[in-house]
C-alpha cells in the first residue's frame, strides 16, 4: 500500500483519536447516573440494584466478546471508514434510546447496543495499523491510549455535574458528542484500506470469537502476544471490581476522595500515554518498552496490595501508571505481524480476549476481596485482590520474554495465509 503522505495521515490519526475519545468520554458520562437510574427502576432497593448493576455490566462485556471480531471482519471485508461511521451513529443514536428509556429491560436492550456499537475500537485499532509505519505504531497507540485516559477523566466529573441536573441529562449529551462526531467523520474521515488490500470475502468462521482465537494460533509471535493482553486486561480488572469498596474498607474514603484519586490515575495515564510511549519506545525498542511496563505494573500492584495507609497506596499510582507502557508496545509487535486485509480480523481477536477478560475478572477480584476481609477468613487482606493482579503480571512477563523476542516476520506471509 502506497504510505499515506504526512499532513493527511496526520489528519486521519486526529479524527481516530478523537472518535476514541468521544466514544470513552460518552461512556464516562453515564458512570456517575446509570447506577442511580437502574436503582430508580428497581424500586431505590441499593441491593436489588447492585445486582443489576452487576448484569449490565457482564451483559456489556459479553456482547462485545461477539461483536468484536464481527465489526474487525467487515472491516477488512467492506474497509475501515464505513465500519468505523456506522458505529459512530449507532452508538448515538443508542444514547437516545437509553434516554427514552422508561422500563429496566429496555434501558438493558439499549445497553446491549452499546456493546455492539462500541466496538468500534478494534477498528480504530486496525485503522492506525493502516496509515501509521511500523516503527510509529506504538507512538500512535499511545495517543489513543491517552484519549482513554482523558476520556475517563472528564467523562465522569462532567456526567456528575449533568446528573446532578437530571439523571437522563448526561445520556442525552453522550448522544450529542456521537452525532456529531459521525458528522465530522462523514466529511473528513478518509478510508485507510484500499479495495486490493481488502480480504476477498467476509469471513464467517474468523468473525465468531472462537474462529478468531483460532486465526491468532496461524501466528506464533501474535498468539503469545495475546496472551499477553488477555492476562494484562484480566489484571486490570481489579480496578473496576473493587477500587470504591477497597478505599472506603481500608481508608475511608468517600466518593469525594475516590473522584480525585481515579482522576490522579487518570492523569498519570495520560501523561505517560502522550509523552512518554513514543520517547521511550524509540529509546528501548519495543521488547524492552515492553517488559518495563509490566514490571512497574507487577510493583505498583504490589504497592497497593501492602499498603496500610492513603499515602503509600498513592505513592503506587505514577509506578504504575508506567504500566501504560506496555499496551503500545504490544499493539505495535502484533500488527508488525499481520498483513493490512487481517488487521481488522486480528484486531477484533484482541477485543474479544478483552472482553472475556472482562467477563472472568470481577468474580475473580470482587471475591477474593470478599474473601479476605471476613471475619471468617484464616487471612486479613483486603489488599489481596491487587496481589492476585501483581501475579498475573507476572505471568504476563514471562510470557513476554519469549514471544516479543521472536523474529519479525515479513507481513506479506499474511496474505499467504489468509488468501
Amino acid at each position: 500500500m502506497t504510505e499515506p503522505a504526512p499532513r493527511a495521515r496526520r489528519a486521519a490519526l486526529a479524527f481516530i483519536f478523537v472518535t476514541v475519545l468521544i466514544d470513552v468520554l460518552s461512556f464516562g458520562l453515564i458512570i456517575p447516573v446509570l447506577p442511580h437510574l437502574i436503582e430508580g427502576f428497581v424500586g431505590g432497593d441499593t441491593a436489588h440494584a447492585a445486582y443489576w448493576i452487576g448484569v449490565f455490566g457482564t451483559v456489556f462485556a459479553a456482547i462485545q466478546f461477539f461483536s468484536s471480531p464481527v465489526q474487525g471482519a467487515l472491516s477488512d471485508r467492506f474497509g475501515r471508514r464505513p465500519v468505523i461511521l456506522l458505529s459512530c451513529l449507532g452508538l448515538g443514536l443508542d444514547f437516545v434510546f437509553m434516554a427514552l428509556a422508561s422500563t429496566l429491560p429496555w434501558l438493558l436492550v439499549g445497553r446491549v447496543i452499546s456493546g455492539i456499537t462500541s466496538a468500534s475500537f478494534t477498528t480504530a485499532n486496525a485503522y492506525v495499523a493502516d496509515v501509521t509505519p511500523p516503527e510509529k505504531r506504538a507512538g500512535s497507540y499511545g495517543m489513543l491510549g491517552a484519549a482513554f485516559g482523558l476520556g475517563f477523566i472528564v467523562g465522569p466529573l462532567l456526567g456528575g455535574w449533568l446528573g446532578d441536573v437530571h439523571l437522563r441529562l448526561p445520556f442525552w449529551f453522550a448522544a450529542g458528542l456521537a452525532l456529531l462526531n459521525f458528522c465530522y467523520g462523514l466529511l473528513v474521515l478518509p478510508e485507510s484500506l484500499p479495495p486490493e488490500k481488502r480480504a476477498a470475502k467476509f469471513d464467517w468462521s474468523h468473525a465468531n470469537p472462537l474462529g478468531s482465537i483460532g486465526l491468532l494460533k496461524r501466528y506464533p509471535q501474535v498468539f503469545g502476544l495475546a496472551a499477553v493482553v488477555f492476562i494484562a486486561n484480566l489484571a486490570h480488572y481489579v480496578y473496576p471490581s473493587i477500587f470504591v469498596l477497597f478505599a472506603d474498607y481500608r481508608y475511608g474514603w468517600g466518593p469525594r476522595e475516590v473522584g480525585w484519586v481515579l482522576a490522579a490515575v487518570g492523569v498519570c495515564s495520560v501523561i505517560v500515554q502522550a509523552g512518554v510511549v513514543g520517547r521511550v519506545v524509540a529509546a528501548l525498542g519495543e521488547r524492552r518498552a515492553l517488559l518495563l511496563g509490566l514490571s512497574c505494573g507487577l510493583l505498583g500492584f504490589g504497592i497497593y496490595g501492602f499498603a496500610d495507609v492513603g499515602w503509600m497506596f498513592l505513592v503506587g499510582i505514577p509506578i504504575s501508571a508506567i504500566w501504560g507502557l506496555a499496551a503500545p508496545s504490544t499493539q505495535a509487535l502484533i500488527t508488525r505481524q499481520v498483513g493490512s486485509d487481517v488487521q481488522g480480523r486480528i484486531q477484533g481477536a484482541l477485543m474479544s480476549l478483552v472482553s472475556m477478560a472482562g467477563i472472568i475478572g470481577p468474580g475473580i477480584f470482587a471475591g477474593s476481596f470478599g474473601f479476605f476481609i471476613d471475619p471468617r477468613s484464616p487471612l486479613h487482606l483486603p489488599g489481596a485482590p491487587f496481589l492476585i493482579a501483581a501475579l498475573l503480571l507476572g505471568v504476563a512477563i514471562t510470557i513476554a520474554w519469549r514471544y516479543a523476542r521472536a523474529p519479525v516476520v515479513a507481513a506479506v506471509r499474511a496474505h499467504a495465509d489468509t488468501a
